[in-house]
């Protein structure tokens, strides 16, 4: 790093990265780890041969001038110069500002040539600036004696012709010095030649000897004593600390990070309250930050950095060791005004997360990034209980000379680096890595040693190319442990063999029959797996009969066998863009058990009596038959909605069972609309909360598979309709099996949000002028709906809050009654209900199968299998995120820049992300990167953050250009491809 107006900074704190802790200084720490007996005494014997100044004179009294004249040192060009030393300010000190001696040192026993000068600083300006001028050094007198330097020359010159024969050259112990040395002295140093210092007639230097007739500005003492120090070092290194050396890159002379603690002080941790254990959540933007959550559910643990998690990776099942409470960091908070400006160095390195300032990617119930730290800071995690996390990894390898490994560096910062054994790279990898430079690969670890920051691993699979849609995605399913391959012959012979399969007469005698009703499916245009239909009749009192009926998948998939395994463990369907992964066989999907029109199915059915206005009169659980009389698709029933008295034609609609005219099925449809309303209505009014967020869709070539163009999608009355009455049944079904099996029942709860967030939220809103209710989530449901206007922004300014509001909310959790004592832990926050459950959908959630089935298994055994849904619903909704991530970025590149308005939503100190309007995603905007900006400013009062920019005006006569941005601000960007592949950003257009 370079300062304005100086030299390049040779300080080790100049080079390091701001984010890691502070190291020693590097000669300070050699001479800690050497300052035994041994090296005393084997320097005082090198002191005796060589006429080198005793130890302790050296170390402890600095370098007088009675040992200028001894010597014999044969020292290379090397990066001592400027390194400020705690031994070199000593010396510095009681040498004060006395000469700097220039050596050129080729013969034992004999000084060469000895050039000194006034100015240190001058001579290395003149060193680098132009060499030439050194030929104008004035030759100065020895202070210590009466000879000019110039006699000097001549004479080491002449005992130079007498004694070449003698020469010893000590390049070997200092070529890697060297290389460090002429690498940062850039291709300057190499057009530019050092002058000679004197003509040696003995030894004309070839090759690589010219090394030895570089200089450089240093006490001779220093010298001397450091390069004794490097040969002691040299000399006894054993060749386990060569090896250990070569090992990652690096020497490893104690362990990064702690042993972790036995099982048995974990348990006894635990039960004493000494230890936390939680799920470990790492901010994908700022890997070195990492949560668990609070066991009292207020507020998030923080932990600070990568030695803080000990090796554990994101999901994990970690225990934590918190500090004691009087060593607790109180949260910084940030002075009420910060000035930021572009190429300010001390804005630049100042760290970016703040407390209050909390990166924006959301997700429905779940967030992986917390604000940073409240009150407690986490000392370490001590135990790994389950490794979530599956150790995969896509990425790229590089290439590493003179090493038998390379290193893998994952696309997933959060994920370390690995070394992978050059045997399981390409075969000419080692000779044409650049080849391999865009390709992606799949590496797992299989070790991650106490004394490394990088893993050990094998390299698992070759991708292909990056940037490519295929790659991408198998790199995504593999990484979230997502099992796309083929059902075994085993899983497919659980299945019925003889096809066509009809119902076995004996089963049909033990359900109730209902293929004559009127009976339909509405479901998205391209589903094939249509696991839900229902009926709605009017009786004669009224009411209506309203039936949820669902796909009997329990009846093929038996409990044990090899279809049931291979469904547990995926535990669902994991949609992508352009495909979907099946927890079960298509032909059970698509055909068995999907409810295809026209077709006898097996259904397990929820039927109530219900009142115009949604009230239950009475419910019937049971084994059903059906045959649905037409698939509807949600365009088809929007249309009846918004159309309650046109006569729909045959060619309008999908065919339908003859037995049902199109009339009857409108009418049903529009019976079933009526009631949505009234059961939404007292939902809403009841105290629930919606947080509505957009979605992408795409339209995709049926050809190439890739992305044609893409919309933010609509949600309906239709959808509305078909989500009320899913719910009802869903929270039916949880009355009904844990008033059955009150021990076995699988449940789904909400916890509520984290207390401390919320309280910071609400503050922010207030101060911001924004009358929003966190007390309770209908609450807030109706603050989202009614105070944020009804102009042409008002849903943009309401999807940016319902972002905001998402923050504090918990991840619902699937659990076992049994597993649970205190009953008031079951409800559902967000439903405002006391009980729910999922039932709905059989064939993509494996969560529905046990819920059809529970008596035929144990109350441990639902837990865990709880416990396995919930991971699994974790992982496949992230790979859905990352599918429609992976396809928007190849239609900006395909098809951008992309321009579109969007709306300010969160800020840092040196940027803000915004709401892209017209496609429903979030980016960050990086205010140093802004072409034309000229200084920026970001300032917070209170909780409320606001930026000004001021850009460069086109005309310099003019003013800058002046741009103030605050929550809620409308803005102009555009979205751009990136040259890594599948990266794009959001630019801000000047004002």
């Amino acid at each position: 790093m370079e300062s304005k107006g100086k030299g390049p900074s040779w300080s080790n704190e100049a080079r390091r990265g701001q984010n890691q802790p502070p190291r020693k200084d590097a000669y300070a720490k050699l001479l800690s780890q050497h300052q035994s007996s041994r090296f005393r005494s084997y320097l005082e014997q090198f002191a005796q041969q060589n006429v080198l100044p005793d130890l302790n004179s050296v170390s402890n009294k600095g370098c007088g001038s009675k040992y200028r004249k001894r010597g014999p040192i044969v020292m290379d060009k090397f990066d001592l110069i400027g390194q400020e030393s705690p031994l070199h300010s000593e010396m510095r000190g009681e040498i004060g500002d006395r000469d700097r001696d220039v050596y050129s040192l080729t013969k034992h026993g004999q000084f060469g040539t000895v050039t000194q000068t006034n100015n240190h600083k001058e001579d290395l300006a003149l060193d680098e600036k132009s060499p030439k001028k050194h030929k104008k050094k004035q030759m100065l007198k020895d202070p210590g004696s009466g000879e000019s330097t110039g006699s000097k020359v001549d004479k080491a010159a002449k005992s130079e012709s007498q004694h070449s024969e003698n020469h010893i050259d000590v390049r070997c112990g200092l070529e890697g010095v060297n290389k460090r040395s002429r690498k940062k002295s850039g291709a300057k140093e190499k057009n530019s030649a050092d002058p000679p210092l004197v003509q040696n007639k003995g030894h004309q230097p070839q090759g690589k000897d010219i090394l030895c007739h570089k200089y450089i500005y240093l006490d001779s003492e220093i010298l001397r004593f450091f390069f004794t120090l490097l040969v002691y070092c040299l000399n006894t290194a054993s060749p386990a600390d060569r090896v250990k050396k070569n090992r990652g890159g690096r020497q490893s002379k104690k362990a990064m990070f702690e042993e972790y603690m036995s099982l048995q002080d974990v348990s006894a941790g635990l039960k004493r309250g000494e230890l936390i254990q939680g799920s470990l959540r790492i901010n994908p933007k700022k890997y070195h930050e990492a949560f668990i959550p609070s066991p009292d559910g207020l507020a998030d643990i923080f932990l600070d950095g990568i030695v803080a998690r000990n090796r554990a990776l994101n999901g994990d099942i970690v225990v934590v060791k918190v500090l004691p409470q009087h060593q607790w960091r109180p949260d910084s908070e940030e002075s009420p005004e910060t000035q930021c400006v572009a190429g300010n160095t001390k804005c630049e390195n100042k760290k970016a997360a703040t407390s209050s300032s909390p990166d924006v990617i959301v997700e429905a119930h779940y967030n992986d990034e917390s604000e940073g730290p409240n009150e407690a800071v986490v000392q370490r995690v001590v135990y790994i209980i389950e490794q979530k996390h599956s150790r995969a990894a896509s990425g790229f390898i590089k290439f590493l000379p003179d090493k038998n490994f390379a290193m893998f560096a994952p696309v997933d910062h959060r994920i370390p680096r690995v070394n992978v054994p050059l045997v399981d790279c390409p075969a000419n990898f080692d000779l044409r890595p650049g080849d391999y430079a865009n390709t992606l690969f799949i590496c797992r670890i299989t070790h991650w040693p106490a004394d490394n920051t990088f893993a050990e691993g094998r390299l698992a699979k070759t991708l292909g190319q990056a940037g490519e849609i295929e790659p991408e995605t198998e790199g995504i399913l593999i990484e979230y442990d997502v099992d796309f391959s083929e059902f075994s012959d085993q899983a497919l012979a659980c299945l019925p063999q003889a096809l066509p399969w009809s119902i076995p007469p004996e089963e049909l005698s033990k359900r109730r029959d209902l293929r004559k009703e009127c009976i339909f499916t509405i479901d998205p245009t391209t589903a094939r797996d249509l696991d839900d239909a229902l009926s709605c009749k009017l009786l004669p009192d009224g009411n209506f009969e309203v039936g949820v009926h669902i796909a009997d998948v329990s009846f093929f998939v038996e409990p044990g066998n090899a279809l049931d395994f291979i469904a547990s463990r995926r535990a669902t369907s994991v949609y992508l863009v352009q495909k979907v992964i099946p927890m079960l066989p298509r032909l059970l999907c698509e055909e068995l058990c999907s409810l295809n029109p026209l077709t006898d199915r097996l259904t397990i059915s929820v039927i109530w009596n219900l009142t115009p206005e949604g009230k239950i009169l009475s419910e019937w659980f049971g084994r059903s038959v059906i045959r649905s009389c037409v698939k509807l698709s949600y365009d088809h029933a929007q249309s009846m909605i918004e159309a309650p008295d046109k006569l729909f034609t045959a060619n309008e609609l999908p065919p339908c069972a003859p037995e049902h005219p199109i009339d009857e099925i409108h009418q049903a449809v529009l019976n079933l609309h009526a009631i949505a309303k009234c059961l939404r209505a007292q939902r809403f009014e009841g105290g629930a909360l919606r947080l509505d967020q957009m979605k992408l869709s795409f339209t995709l070539d049926h050809e190439t598979g890739m992305p044609q163009g893409c919309y933010v999608y609509q949600y309906r009355d239709s959808n509305k309709l078909v989500e009320e009455f899913m719910l009802l049944a869903n929270m039916s079904a949880a009355h009904q099996i844990y008033r059955t099996f009150p021990e076995l029942a699988l449940l789904r709860r909400h916890p509520p949000p984290q207390a401390k967030m919320v309280d910071t939220l609400q503050e922010l809103c207030d101060q911001m002028g924004l009358n929003i209710d966190l007390s309770s989530a209908g609450a807030l449901h109706r603050s989202l709906n009614e105070t944020l206007g009804n102009d042409q922004y008002s849903s943009a300014r309401k999807e940016v809050l319902t972002n905001m509001c998402s923050r504090p909310m918990q991840m619902a959790l699937y659990f076992c009654s049994g597993a649970l004592k205190n009953e008031t832990l079951f409800r559902h926050y967000a439903l405002n209900v006391p009980m729910y459950t999922h039932f709905t959908s059989p064939i993509r959630r494996y969560a529905d199968v046990i819920v059809h089935r529970l008596l035929a298994i144990t109350t441990e055994d639902i837990q865990n299998q709880a416990s396995h849904c919930n991971d699994r619903k974790t992982a496949s909704k992230r790979v859905q995120e990352l599918s429609s991530e992976l396809f928007f970025s190849v239609f900006v590149k395909e098809s951008g820049p992309l321009d579109s308005e969007a709306m300010v939503m969160g800020m840092l100190d040196q940027s803000f992300d915004v709401l892209v309007l017209r496609y429903g995603v979030q980016k960050r905007i990086y205010c140093n990167s802004l072409e034309g900006l000229q200084s920026f400013e970001y300032k917070k009062v209170g909780k409320c953050p606001e930026m000004t920019l001021l850009w460069t005006p086109d005309d310099t006569e003019k003013p800058c250009i002046r741009q103030d941005l605050s929550i809620f601000s409308l803005v102009e960007v555009q979205l751009k491809s990136d040259k890594a592949p599948l990266k794009y950003s959001a630019v801000l257009k000047r004002p």
